[in-house]
């Protein structure tokens, strides 16, 4: 055997136990590289009690409930399912009904989502785009959202005699 021929055997093998490995860690972490699941999709899965995940959705309109010590329900829907969710701390400012989320946590045995962490989106524009593509996917999207994020530069104020304010000349 050649030294070239050497070579190119040590280069092919390494190529090929590179690719193996990758191959490997990416089967082992299929179901941990969605960055959350939506109610949908933990519907379709049947995901088992303890199961730690991420949930995604809107808060449905009239389901958040506070409870004593801290203690809230709410449901998250995607417009396909929904999933109730029971949290105990303090939800982020900016956290509301209709409103795109985030939490963490682990079904119980009661098909309730118990969650150790919620994640509220950062404004009214804001919508993760997993959360925006499962609702273009389902046909609940609405146009105006990405119209939102694109009109956040305010016309200048006019004077009574039609000139902008702010202006210095």
């Amino acid at each position: 055997m050649t030294r070239k021929q050497r070579r190119m055997t040590i280069i092919g093998g390494s190529l090929a136990v590179l690719a193996l490995a990758a191959a490997l860690v990416l089967n082992a972490l299929r179901d941990s590289i969605v960055f959350f699941s939506t109610p949908t999709m933990v519907a379709e899965k049947h995901v088992a009690p303890g199961k730690r995940f991420r949930l995604g959705g809107l808060v449905q309109p009239g389901s958040l409930q506070r409870g004593d010590n801290l203690a809230v329900t709410f449901e998250v829907a995607d417009g396909g399912a929904k999933l109730p969710v029971a949290f105990k701390g303090i939800l982020p400012d900016l956290f509301r009904e209709g409103q795109g989320v985030v939490a963490e946590g682990a079904l119980d045995a009661n098909g309730v989502f118990k969650a150790d962490t919620v994640l509220a989106k950062h404004d009214e524009t804001y919508m993760p785009k997993d959360v925006a593509d499962a609702l273009k996917k389902q046909g609940h999207w609405k146009d105006d959202y990405g119209a939102k994020a694109s009109d956040g530069v305010k016309p200048a104020a006019t004077t009574a005699q039609g000139n902008s304010q702010g202006a210095v000349r």
